[in-house]
């Protein structure tokens, strides 16, 4: 029986990327999708072709809890070895002119929505003592970054949230680690379009990162041989924290 892994935000762009890297490696996929329901669609027949798993799409918005909560209810009556919460909001304000709507929105979706569905996923993975949780952060969480207040906030929470959740249920033969990614080359990038060769200039690497180094490290973290991998801030950014300070 193939393992059953749960993605959020597995449309397109980096969560099309984890889906697809799943599938290949042998694992049945669940993933949720906002607004990209042609491409939700599209990528599940396609993988449920390529690869004989059972691939399927749901619509979800993670803002609306009334939906979130019936979602849970579901996901509850399921089997899950694996959950990778990529779904995210940005929103970028500046911390003394922040919006408190648009940034309780950011938290809902990025962190509330997380916390919310690990409860329903992570009953069946104590039962069989074995599982598997990854959440897509974001370098922010320890590094501040001018206009990211609230989008940083909520990424710190997620990493403080799963520390603490890795230590209660590390026993129950379960992981959880964070993966802090700096900047990767997908559309939500295009509004930087003027700015990304000076920001290439920054990263140690030279380039932003492949949707495909992104999700290889995820189905790894998904790998039985990963076990012993838990708790951790795992950043893929070309080197972009490890430099610190004023450079000539």
């Amino acid at each position: 029986m193939s393992k059953r892994i749960l993605v959020t935000g597995g449309a397109k762009g980096v969560g099309g990327a984890i889906v697809r890297a799943l599938a290949t490696n042998g694992y049945d996929v669940d993933f949720t999708y906002r607004s990209s329901g042609a491409a939700a669609l599209e990528l599940a027949k396609q993988l449920s072709e390529e690869t004989g798993r059972q691939i399927n799409a749901t619509e979800l918005d993670l803002s609306d809890r009334a939906a979130l909560d019936a979602f849970c209810e579901k996901l509850q009556e399921e089997t899950w070895y694996g959950f990778i919460h990529n779904a995210g909001q940005p929103y970028d304000a500046l911390a003394a002119m922040m919006a408190q709507d648009k940034a309780e929105a950011a938290m809902q979706v990025n962190f509330w929505s997380l916390t919310q569905i690990v409860k329903s996923v992570i009953r069946s993975m104590m039962r069989a003592r074995e599982g598997r949780i990854a959440v897509m952060g974001s370098v922010t969480a320890l590094h501040g970054s001018q206009g990211n207040a609230a989008y940083a906030a909520s990424k710190g929470a997620m990493l403080s949230y799963c520390r603490t959740l890795a230590v209660e249920s590390a026993k129950r033969g379960i992981t959880v680690n964070y993966i802090a990614p700096g900047f990767i080359d997908t559309d939500m990038m295009a509004s930087y379009a003027a700015y990304r060769e000076n920001m290439e200039k920054q990263i140690p690497a030279g380039r932003f990162a492949k949707t495909e180094e992104v999700a290889a490290l995820c189905a790894f973290l998904m790998a039985e041989t990963s076990a012993y991998i838990n708790g951790a801030y795992l950043p893929i950014d070309g080197g972009l924290t490890a430099m610190t300070g004023v450079h000539r």
